[in-house]
């Protein structure tokens, strides 16, 4: 029992900087976010028909159940269209340059220029984080989306802020609802019927599509609801998948048209007076967009802008007067809360801050030519109702702003205050004492009314637009004190960091005398600092982090350049300095073609395009390298690693763990093989090639750790300390591997192979000076290893924004979604190559160096420095991201480029902490330390 103890000692005494470590940041990681991912204060308050009593307007004299507006249509039929790219909907020749995927949906284009007064064509804006949660929160509250919904776009809790659906169901109105089961988690006892299917099987096109399908035509032809909501997913998958400019894009945009065809037929075959449809208004819609690579999430352009279509079944009034059709040329989803409720008049969304859209609320006015025809004319009567409408609208945004900033501990300034009261006083006073009288006068003159809506519109106009942009600008409530606390604490761990290092070289017998004495350590250290140090800094600009992966792969063959020097001045070693600098500059190319996935659909890397990018797809052999040299290369490595069985010292259970590697490698190439999308060759039913064997990857992966951590309790041996890391190491990476090549497609085994040059480089160039010399490892060769693995990480197509998650990994080997195997599935393909395997192969940095056997305690004291400085070179960058989200929280950009790096970055830094720690576990070894060592060290 003493000598188990004394033991977990001694093991302790190396790993416990690394823990605490992992703690410092966790606390200071939940503050910060704690404060910087606040959500805007959702009040508890909701709208009645009674409210609009103590506003200054007129209620509705309708006595079929409205009680805010004039009702302008009785039923209502959304059809949502998941990823709804602008250029899905709108004409070509609104395009300088027409594309495959235009055009498609010809009804839309048809109607609305054959009937241009009841059908109209918008483009829609939506505010970012582009997710689906976000988005349908936002269309239903009327508020802006907050980006902390992002963690629950996977799970999505209900939303308990009053809402469009909610005052549907309070007043009264059926709601049917079909697709996508976001919405019954987000509404779970409002709907009269639902048919909810799951939505985050991204390889999955039909089955929701197929579900509304069979249940929307139906319903069309049933009294029992007043607003049916059909929830399409097919071309968002498809975008996922294949992309925007692909064949299953294309079919799906002309099966939606054959669909939307028929549905307006239905509708419009019961239209006729007395007919179910008399007063129907068809919204087809999207909820975002997407990139020409199917992603969505961020804030760009082809993410942010989508199409939205709008048409009436019964003719209108005339159309509204030019001055105000103007406000309607871009649109802003925030308004289609409170545009679907004055056109239903029902109550709004009490948190409500979009304006009633006028020429969607013109679309619904055919129920005003009664009135139209015995006083006014038809666009007199449109400004009378809306001119109300929007009286309504702007009293309750005032009461919203008025309770918000009383319940909020931040709300709006002062300032903000004053201006809005101010904007609204001077809208109040001149319905109050002008507009409102002419309204009230039935005998007035048309000529002095006309006027006076115009300027009253205008001035509601002007305060809902102040509201809008002040919203934007300072919705978001930041807690400086928390977030202050967390930088605090960062800080403090970088000071810990710091000692935990100096403590490890001093355990190593190094004192500043010998350092000072020593000028290449000096000098690496000193460049190391200054690499660490310039790409830090470049976090702090917006357009260094777009080029993040240019600005490491700059840093890197900076680093190369000296190490070349270095072997010309020694020597010695020029083939592995020039090998890396080769390297460098394939990592250059590969991070252009991984950017490429943007570059089309970036206004920036539009204008800053490279002729880098375009030499990939100018090769016409790349079809059959791109499936060849993969399976090639993976037999390779599946032969490196059987050689390495034949060292005696790779005996139970390391040799099994290789063995098992080498049979998962086999498996990938099966499974490739029996790919329709690769070779399509029928060696076995599709079903097993492409479910079956990666989850049999996975299993024998799980198995492989598990028979690791077996070893590691129970297996005994006489290997000298340096060889078993070796070991533990190459069967570790191995046991990894496998499952992160699958996850990463046809260009993982590439992508390994040039993972195992790059560290072999850094490993040998680590030996230019003092080669034989047990002396103490440098931060050169740590750095070089930290640049290398970020470069990887953008080498693969990935970049630190939610569209840069390659979803369709996380459904490798499954159809149906599970959220916690699938987010470990996406976290691996991530971070897989960028994290994973550089951590757990760290420890060859330090068994390169030692020719002799030092014993545990020189070598663990070692890999502990290494570890340490590799945490600290993660933290000090995630430190200045966390810095540069404070600096920035007003700037435009926050939430669509700077959030989602802090995302990216906080979990990086975790992630590495925990594996650090696991590493620790695993790699230090429970045996005796070299009793003279411990006792000749000062702890």
């Amino acid at each position: 029992m003493e000598e188990r103890r004394r033991r977990k000692s001694g093991r302790w005494r190396y790993i416990w900087p690394m823990w605490i470590t992992l703690l410092l940041h966790l606390i200071a990681i939940l503050l910060f976010t704690t404060g910087f991912l606040l959500t805007r204060t959702e009040l508890p308050y909701y709208s009645h028909c009674s409210d609009v009593s103590t506003s200054p307007c007129f209620p509705s004299s309708s006595n079929n159940g409205s009680c805010w507006t004039e009702p302008s249509v009785n039923r209502l039929v959304i059809i949502v269209l998941d990823a709804l790219r602008f250029d899905f909907v709108a004409p070509s020749t609104f395009f300088a340059e027409p594309k495959p995927w235009m055009d498609k949906l010809q009804v839309l284009k048809n109607m609305s220029s054959s009937r241009p007064s009841s059908a109209r064509i918008f483009k829609a804006i939506a505010d970012p984080p582009t997710t689906s949660l976000q988005r349908l929160k936002g269309l239903t509250t009327g508020g802006l989306p907050t980006f902390v919904d992002v963690g629950n776009s996977f799970g999505a809790p209900a939303i308990v802020e009053d809402n469009f659906i909610n005052q549907l169901f309070q007043n009264g109105k059926k709601v049917v609802m079909m697709g996508d089961d976001t919405w019954t988690q987000l509404f779970p006892h409002h709907f009269e019927r639902s048919y909810p299917y799951p939505s985050f099987n991204v390889k999955d096109l039909h089955t929701v599509d197929n579900g509304c399908i069979e249940h929307l035509f139906p319903s069309l032809y049933e009294e029992d609801w007043d607003v049916l909501i059909a929830h399409f997913l097919g071309v968002d998958h498809a975008g996922h998948i294949f992309g925007v400019d692909s064949t299953p894009m294309i079919e799906k945009l002309e099966q939606y048209n054959n669909h939307l065809e028929r549905v307006i037929k239905v509708l419009e075959s019961q239209a006729g007076p007395g007919g179910l449809h008399e007063n129907t208004l068809l919204v087809v819609m999207g909820d975002h967009g997407q990139t020409l690579n199917g992603d969505h999430g961020g804030g760009s352009a082809e993410e942010v802008e989508t199409g939205f279509f709008a048409m009436s079944f019964k003719e209108p009034l005339n159309s509204v007067p030019p001055e105000f059709d103007s406000y309607s040329c871009q649109t802003d989803l925030l308004d289609f809360a409170v545009t679907m409720s004055a056109l239903l008049g029902i109550p709004f969304p009490y948190g409500s801050i979009g304006r009633i859209n006028p020429e969607l609320y013109a679309l619904g006015a055919g129920s005003w030519k009664s009135e139209a025809s015995q006083k006014l004319p038809g666009s007199d009567v449109w400004m009378k109702n809306y001119a109300n409408a929007l009286c309504i609208n702007t009293w309750q945004v005032k009461r919203y702003i008025d309770a918000y900033s009383a319940s909020s501990a931040v709300g709006f300034s002062h300032d903000d205050l004053s201006r809005i009261a101010s904007v609204y006083a001077e809208a109040e006073n001149h319905w109050l004492h002008s507009t409102k009288k002419l309204l009230l006068d039935s005998d007035g003159d048309s000529d002095a009314l006309v006027p006076a809506l115009k300027w009253q519109i205008d001035a509601y106009f002007k305060f809902l637009t102040t509201v809008s942009e002040l919203a934007r600008s300072k919705w978001t409530e930041f807690d400086l004190n928390m977030m202050g606390s967390g930088i605090g604490i960062m800080l403090m761990s970088l000071i810990f960091q710091v000692f935990a290092i100096l403590r490890a070289t001093k355990q190593l017998g190094v004192n500043s005398s010998s350092l000072s004495g020593n000028s290449s350590i000096i000098t690496s250290s000193s460049f190391t600092l200054f690499l660490l140090g310039i790409r830090s800094c470049s976090l702090l600009s917006n357009s260094y982090i777009l080029e993040e992966g240019k600005v490491a792969n700059f840093l890197l063959s900076t680093s190369g350049i000296v190490a070349l020097r270095q072997s010309v001045i020694k020597e010695k070693l020029l083939t592995e300095s020039i090998g890396f600098l080769l390297l460098s500059t394939l990592c250059r190319f590969a991070i252009e073609v991984g950017l490429s996935k943007q570059a089309a659909t970036s206004a920036f890397m539009k204008d800053y395009s490279s002729w880098i990018a375009n030499i990939a797809s100018n090769l016409p052999v790349w079809d059959y390298t791109a499936k060849f040299i993969p399976m090639l290369v993976l037999i390779l490595l599946a032969f490196w690693l059987y050689k390495a069985t034949n060292c005696s010292f790779f005996d139970w259970p390391w040799k099994y763990v290789i063995l098992g590697t080498i049979l998962c490698y086999m498996l990938i190439i099966v499974h490739w093989v029996t790919d329709r999308d690769g070779f399509g060759v029928a060696l076995m039913p599709e079903s097993i090639g492409k479910s079956y064997i990666p989850r049999i990857v996975y299993a024998i992966s799980l198995g492989q750790l598990l028979l690791l951590a077996y070893g590691q309790l129970f297996k005994r041996n006489c290997l000298d300390c340096k060889t078993k890391l070796v070991t533990k190491t190459t069967t570790m990476l191995s046991a990894w591997s496998s499952t992160v090549i699958l996850l990463s497609g046809k260009q993982g085994p590439i992508i390994a192979v040039a993972s195992i040059v790059g560290g072999y480089c850094i490993m040998r160039l680590d030996n230019i000076e003092d080669v034989g010399k047990n002396r103490p490892g440098r931060s050169f060769s740590i750095m070089q290893w930290s640049l290398f693995a970020t470069c990887v990480f953008f080498c693969s197509g990935h970049w630190c924004a939610f569209d840069g998650l390659r979803y369709g990994a996380a459904f490798i080997g499954f159809e149906e979604f599970m959220l916690v195997r699938q987010a470990i599935l996406l976290a691996i393909d991530t971070f897989g190559f960028s994290i994973i395997l550089p951590v757990f192969g760290l420890p060859f940095l330090v068994a390169s160096k030692y020719h002799d056997n030092l014993g545990k305690h020189f070598i663990f004291t070692q890999l502990s420095q290494m570890y340490t400085t590799y945490g600290l070179i993660t933290a000090v960058i995630t430190t200045f991201t966390i810095l540069c989200v404070t600096i920035q929280r007003r700037h435009l950009m926050v939430w669509g480029l700077f959030a989602p790096k802090f995302v990216f970055d906080v979990f990086e830094l975790i992630l590495t902490d925990v594996l650090i720690c696991l590493a620790s576990i695993y790699y230090f070894d429970q045996g005796n330390d070299d009793e003279l060592e411990v006792k000749s060290s000062d702890y």
